[in-house]
């Protein structure tokens, strides 16, 4: 494999988290135009908090990738954003007061401010575990025909899809007068 071959798969192992993240401080970007009235102000707020987060996102990705994180697990998100989110608030603190004072500087209590982006990232990580799983499964499928280490996380959710369908059914069928519901038009059926 060479190393361009590497430096795609990897790309393409990164993209649905760089997508997540770059959503996120769109999201935020959005929150700024709405409260300042500015597109400069949205498009700062957007790039500042965006990248950070669709690059630590990526990264997410590519640990996902090595086997050593359980799909669909909450943990492993959560203390993977306890670090990458008050990091990239930072980048986005330091680059506002950047545009805003011409000067680089860092918040003035910046334990306090670390602290404080720790406790929240939990929620970030909610939101990012969630859409993340339902946009990467159908991206890793699409590229998994050229890349293996994405066909092999497209095996991992199909049998971590297969095994919660399973779980679901047990505990259905211990309900005392439960039965099976038909799947709904145009969901797939993972229980082969």
């Amino acid at each position: 494999m060479t190393a361009r071959t590497r430096l795609r798969s990897a790309a393409e192992l990164a993209f649905p988290g760089f997508v997540v993240g770059l959503l996120a401080g769109a999201a935020g970007g959005a929150l700024t135009a709405f409260v300042a009235g500015s597109a400069g102000w949205a498009l700062l707020a957007t790039l500042a908090l965006g990248v950070p987060l669709g690059l630590l996102g990526g990264g997410y990705g590519l640990v996902l990738a090595t086997g050593r994180v359980r799909l669909g697990v909450f943990a492993p998100a959560a203390l993977y954003w306890l670090v990458g989110f008050p990091l990239a608030r930072l980048v986005h603190e330091v680059v506002t007061r950047l545009a805003v004072t011409g000067r680089v500087a860092l918040p003035d209590d910046l334990l306090g401010f670390l602290t404080y982006q720790a406790v929240i990232s939990a929620g970030y990580a909610i939101g990012f575990l969630w859409l993340h799983e339902r946009i990467a499964p159908h991206w890793f499928a699409r590229v998994g025909g050229h890349n293996p280490a994405a066909q092999r996380l497209v095996t991992r959710y199909v049998a971590h899809a297969r095994s919660v369908r399973a779980a679901r059914q047990r505990a259905r069928s211990r309900r005392p007068g439960s039965r099976r519901r038909p799947n709904r038009p145009g969901q797939p059926d993972w229980s082969d």
